[in-house]
């Protein structure tokens, strides 16, 4: 791969692909911005903005609070408000406190409640729980819907302002309203935050079945999906269940690494498709031939859960004829964000382009569909350990 450096923060939580572009800008006379970049130029009148800087400065005061306002803070705002009307939820204006967040997510510095949380409909919810997270022991599930944190309301809160609000030091707590799938009424969940690990994958052998459940698309990840295949190969199974129920996403690097183990070399993965900006880029599988004299039978099991490098993943297998998808509807989050440092300590996150799969299928658009669609039976399974799409995924196998 080039230079692109593409990564997604866990735990965190939310999904960002670094790389790196530039574009240009000056203030021309008078005041007047004028943008410099591919397309003409444009003129926009700041005076609106500075006649109302000037009125705020001269005449506002504070019914209910003797804080000052610094010039810092007010041009921050003034940059979020014009970030938010782009009306994306992962394009963000990141101020010197978020941007350290981010910087420590990248790092590997996790202490929150071990969640990734996402925008569907519009609304603030749970994408999945990591395994063995604060999140997961509390009893908070994939699809939750996030009505409020500590009694803040979430309607309109962007992703990241929920991720400031969650994430804390081990040992405090944090009070999340939820609204559950069918529920009424809402919920509060008190959860103890507490240092992340971030689990990869584990194979397990179900009769003559192999499973390999992958919880995230991470550092490790493609060494441990590596030694995984191998034991798949030297099991002597030719039946294969792909897990990616309720795994998130990392680095698109690991997703396409993970499908060439299963695609000849040069089959399309995705594609990177950035509108009338540029030509769309287009991943292609490595061709890895461990499996190449293997004949054998694959399922991918999908969720709400699975979401992201998780998507590129299925709807590869699928669409290139390799996999069946079974189980629910996932997720839904096939954009890409570029992480531009706007100053030292400031950055915008930006959303650049959508991922499409195969046959050029917008993975944004409502997820993938799964060939066999199956509910998850969470009652069945408190009560027996009895797992309704991973047991119809063995029995399609057969």
């Amino acid at each position: 791969m080039n230079s692109k450096l593409r990564t997604q923060i866990f735990a965190g939580m939310f999904i960002a692909t670094l790389i790196s572009f530039g574009t240009g800008f000056y203030i021309g006379n008078g005041g007047v911005l004028q943008f410099r970049s591919t397309q003409a130029s444009e003129q926009v009148d700041l005076a609106p903005f500075w006649k109302t800087w000037n009125v705020l400065n001269e005449k506002f005061v504070s019914a209910s609070s003797t804080k000052t306002i610094s010039n810092e803070e007010k041009l921050y705002g003034a940059i979020s408000g014009m970030v938010a009307s782009f009306d994306d939820p992962y394009t963000v204006f990141l101020t010197p406190e978020e941007k350290s967040k981010f910087d420590e997510s990248i790092e590997g510095v996790f202490e929150g409640v071990g969640m990734e949380v996402g925008v569907r409909d519009e609304v603030l919810t749970v994408v999945s729980p990591l395994k063995g997270s604060p999140a997961e022991k509390a009893g908070i599930e994939k699809g939750d819907i996030i009505v409020a944190i500590d009694k803040k309301d979430s309607l309109n809160m962007k992703v990241e302002e929920a991720i400031s609000l969650i994430r804390g030091p081990k040992g405090s707590k944090v009070v999340l309203t939820l609204l559950k799938k069918d529920a009424q009424k809402t919920v509060d969940i008190e959860v103890v935050r507490d240092k992340i690990v971030v689990p990869t994958l584990e194979t397990e052998t179900i009769k003559d079945v192999f499973v390999i459940r992958a919880y995230n698309f991470g550092a490790n990840a493609r060494a441990e999906f590596k030694t995984a295949i191998i034991q798949f190969n030297q099991s002597g199974k030719n039946k294969l269940i792909l897990d990616l129920r309720g795994n998130p996403g990392g680095y698109l690097d690991a997703a396409v690494d993970m499908a060439s183990w299963f695609l000849p070399a040069g089959k399309v993965v995705v594609s990177e498709d950035f509108g009338s900006a540029r030509e769309p880029e287009v991943f292609r599988s490595k061709g890895y031939t461990l499996l190449d004299n293997k004949k054998y039978k694959m399922i991918v099991l999908i969720d709400e859960g699975s979401a992201s490098a998780s998507e590129i993943v299925a709807g590869a297998l699928k669409e290139q004829g390799v996999a069946q998808l079974v189980g629910k509807n996932s997720f839904g989050k096939g954009s890409v964000q570029e992480l531009v440092d706007i100053t030292k300590d400031t950055a915008l996150k930006v959303t650049i382009a959508r991922w499409l799969t195969p046959n050029g299928t917008s993975i944004s658009d409502g997820g993938l569909k799964p060939d066999v669609e199956v509910e998850f039976d969470s009652e069945l399974f408190k009560k027996t350990e009895q797992d309704t799409q991973l047991q119809k995924a063995i029995e399609l196998l057969k």
